[in-house]
């Protein structure tokens, strides 16, 4: 969990703003039970709901059948030529087969949303739930493969002997550091693109919601002042996109379990060998010139991005009274975040985001990995470097105008459908822009293509309801309150 300590007063420094009465602090108590019954509840249901249906997704043809003479078509002997094609030019295999629309998503169970190490097996309801996104927002035939595999290397081997029949992958709730080994090394080793989700993907929706909410506060990424708590996978990247974009480095302050991240802290020699990724931030912000923990990272600071422990109360409502006026906070962590967003507005936050759909502001992923997804796979591209990421970021960012920037409408909502052909089109056009595209078209029709392909699902998903191939939810169970 990461470090929480109460604010400072030293150096003869008082709070930025009063402390809050007792009655307001029982408020927020009151709130966050609420909060957490609701969670509670949303889980229930998601259990029955899995019971019914027994996944959520399921392979269905997508060629005619109109008698079993067609398979002579669509398997033998017919499909011998197609075979032949793609053993004499390779690349056909993404015209002559669904691989230029299907990716795998992989895990190997270490690190999921945020309930931990809890396995392969575990991890597939939470796969299945992401391809379900896939199709339905991006129109991406994803196939959930959790891997049994302890070692990285195994899990390299498995995806790198996989890739032959992926347009992409998408490397999914796999721990840190390890994540970020594995992820550069299949980058290097694979002619198709790989992604991990919880830090691209993060990373990106962060990055566009920042873009936003320093519009909507008058601030700029030059005078910016960041703590990001949590140097996970989702952080250490965010701070690398921040840099891009203009965020001075030694004004980033990262906070771990162990403290604010500089090059003077005891561990830091460990973390050369251990974490490379976290020593190399921790010796370019140097703790952005501070020492301490959360409550000294916090005191003036402009920007809270906390991905850490998903325990409400790990942020406290002092924490954000000792920030800058008008703050700041993100509080990302799932299923539950650092802070309920009503806490940290009642304590002086002007713009509160978390990872979830059930409160305004949702910073999530899956705002970027849908799009992002088909607009590689449309242009076939080989990888996504960070132009690629901060391409999506900024247009998902900058849709956000179209129903409003409002501190309660950070970025678009995943019902605002349109944006997301926006973004796969932006990324087609970096991706040709980079000369990593196999199939480059211009704006328009890579915007049309988008529209198209994830306009579909929808569409199928009513006409399988309209005909009764998808049951309807059945109703909730009535639970009676036990009596104490």
């Amino acid at each position: 969990m990461a470090e929480s300590t109460a604010a400072p007063v030293a150096n003869g420094r008082e709070p930025r703003r009063p402390a809050r009465s007792e009655k307001s602090a029982a408020a927020d108590r009151r709130v966050a039970d609420r909060r957490e019954d609701e969670t509670e509840a949303l889980g229930r249901r998601a259990v029955e709901l899995a019971q019914f249906y027994a996944g959520k997704i399921e392979t269905v043809p997508k060629v005619p059948v109109r008698s079993l003479h067609d398979f002579a078509l669509w398997y033998t002997p017919g499909i011998a030529a197609v075979s032949r094609a793609i053993h004499a030019d390779p690349d056909r295999s993404f015209e002559l087969t669904g691989r230029w629309n299907t990716i795998a998503i992989v895990t190997d169970g270490s690190r999921v949303l945020g309930l931990g190490d809890i396995g392969p097996q575990a991890a597939l309801p939470v796969m299945e739930g992401k391809a379900l996104l896939f199709k339905f927002l991006g129109g991406v035939d994803a196939v959930p493969i959790p891997v049994e595999a302890a070692a990285p290397d195994r899990l390299i081997a498995t995806v790198e002997a996989l890739a032959p029949a992926f347009g992409g992958v998408n490397l999914e709730d796999i721990a840190s550091p390890k994540c970020f080994g594995i992820l550069e090394r299949l980058a290097e080793r694979l002619p198709i693109p790989v992604w991990h989700d919880d830090q691209l993907g993060t990373a990106a929706a962060t990055v566009a919601g920042v873009i936003n909410a320093l519009a909507l506060t008058d601030r700029s990424f030059s005078e910016l002042r960041t703590v990001l708590l949590g140097a996970g996978a989702a952080n250490l990247v965010t701070a690398r996109l921040l840099v891009a974009l203009g965020h001075d480095v030694h004004r980033l302050t990262l906070v771990d379990q162990k403290g604010i991240l500089s090059a003077e802290r005891d561990d830091v020699d460990e973390l050369m060998l251990r974490n490379p990724w976290k020593y190399r931030l921790a010796l370019a912000t140097d703790g952005g010139g501070r020492t301490g923990g959360l409550a000294e990272a916090v005191d003036g600071a402009d920007l809270l991005l906390a991905a850490s422990t998903p325990v409400p109360g790990t942020v406290r409502p002092e924490h954000v009274r000792a920030m800058a006026p008008r703050p700041i906070v993100f509080a990302l962590a799932n299923p539950e975040p650092e802070i309920w967003p009503d806490v940290a507005r009642s304590a002086g936050a002007a713009i509160v985001a978390t990872g979830r759909s059930d409160f305004p502001n949702q910073v999530n992923n899956s705002l970027i990995f849908p799009a992002v997804f088909r607009g590689v796979l449309d242009a076939r591209a080989r990888s996504i470097p960070d132009a690629v990421v901060l391409a999506a970021a900024r247009e998902l960012a900058r849709h956000a105008a179209d129903a409003g920037l409002t501190p309660e409408h950070l970025l678009p909502t995943m019902e605002e459908a349109d944006v997301f052909p926006h973004i796969a089109a932006a990324v087609a056009d970096e991706s040709v822009r980079l000369g990593l595209a196999r199939s480059k078209h211009s704006h328009d029709e890579f915007l049309a293509l988008a529209r198209s392909r994830m306009g579909r699902p929808a569409a199928l998903a009513r006409a399988l309801a309209r005909a009764g191939l998808i049951p309807p939810m059945p109703p909730e169970r009535v639970r009676r309150k036990r009596s104490p």
